[in-house]
């Protein structure tokens, strides 16, 4: 009787899950968690995209999008992680900070709570300044700092975001000392360096055409953190050409709590896999065309493993140096 009983259970719970998962999309909203401000290099990204994707899903879809900026991504990685695994809250990891934050101190959440589901961009890191700034070039950035350790402020989205990272691999490399200004977006940096307040910004490339206003405009790029020049930016030289040979990019994709059956995410990410290549989706976002790079879930959690291990001697020298 006991037996019967369990089966009969089972069988109803297994029923019931294959009936929610049939429904999904349903007409409930689903949550999209950013951990960046509006009018960021994220933020811009999901907002662009997920109209596509909602199209993808049956046409029942109808995200929402939720911004909660601040500890460089962790918040809104932590709300990803402690989510419901139904599918309806969901979010935008950027690496390397969702990889990197965890290697250097106890986080509100670890990659084993979350479950990728597809890379959209890999996006070149590249340093802007004022129009008018003294600055002409990286090199003139460098020569003020060795006289004068400290002298340059340097804007990025906090701790562990790719810009945070590239700062510390300039001081590394070219035995300088920047003073760091940590900022909640790439919204901010710009008020900040149209304002007098901050003399280099570090910015993703796909945030550029939006942030610079034309070749005339209000910022101006002298460096590309990559290995060779943009033909995006092709008068903007690399980080290289100036004497510090440093790359850094800022992946971003979207996750959900580990718990997200199969048969879901499967389906998210052959809805995002498709609506990127969608022409319409690419002439609404010009920005984000030149760093598109889709890449499934699975390869891309190897791709963050391999990625950690490379990272993490900067993960130590950041600690020790928090503890002197």
């Amino acid at each position: 009787m006991h037996k019967n009983v369990l089966a009969l259970v089972t069988a109803f719970g297994v029923a019931a899950c294959g009936s929610a998962l049939a429904a999904w999309p349903d007409d409930k909203p689903i949550e999209v968690i950013i951990g960046f401000a509006p009018g960021g290099a994220t933020d811009v990204m999901a907002r662009k995209l997920l109209p596509f994707v909602e199209k993808r899903l049956d046409g029942k879809a109808k995200f929402v999008v939720l911004n909660k900026p601040g500890a460089g991504g962790e918040i809104a990685f932590a709300s990803i992680a402690r989510a419901a695994p139904d599918a309806y809250a969901m979010g935008v990891v950027n690496v390397p900070g969702y990889n990197f934050l965890p290697m250097t101190r106890k986080t509100q959440y670890s990659m084993d709570e979350i479950r990728l589901v597809a890379r959209i961009v890999d996006d070149q890191s590249v340093m802007v300044v004022r129009a008018e700034s003294k600055f002409g070039n990286l090199a003139d950035v460098l020569a003020s700092l060795r006289s004068r350790p400290g002298s340059v402020t340097f804007g990025h989205n906090g701790a562990g975001t790719n810009g945070h990272l590239a700062i510390r691999m300039l001081a590394s490399a070219a035995k300088v000392e920047p003073n760091e200004i940590s900022y909640r977006g790439t919204a901010a940096q710009r008020t900040d360096l149209l304002g007098g307040h901050l003399e280099v910004g570090m910015v993703s490339l796909s945030e550029l055409r939006e942030l610079l206003g034309g070749n005339k405009g209000p910022l101006r790029a002298i460096a590309i953190l990559s290995k060779k020049r943009s033909p995006a930016l092709p008068d903007v030289p690399t980080a290289e050409e100036a004497g510090a040979p440093i790359i850094m990019t800022a992946e971003r994709g979207f996750a959900v709590p580990k718990g997200v059956p199969d048969d879901i995410v499967k389906k998210l990410e052959a809805a995002i896999a498709d609506s990127i290549r969608d022409p319409d989706y690419i002439k609404s976002s010009p920005g984000d065309e030149p760093v598109l790079a889709f890449m499934p879930g699975a390869e891309w959690q190897k791709r963050l493993d391999d990625m950690s291990q490379a990272l993490r001697p900067l993960a130590d020298e950041l600690k020790a140096s928090e503890q002197k």
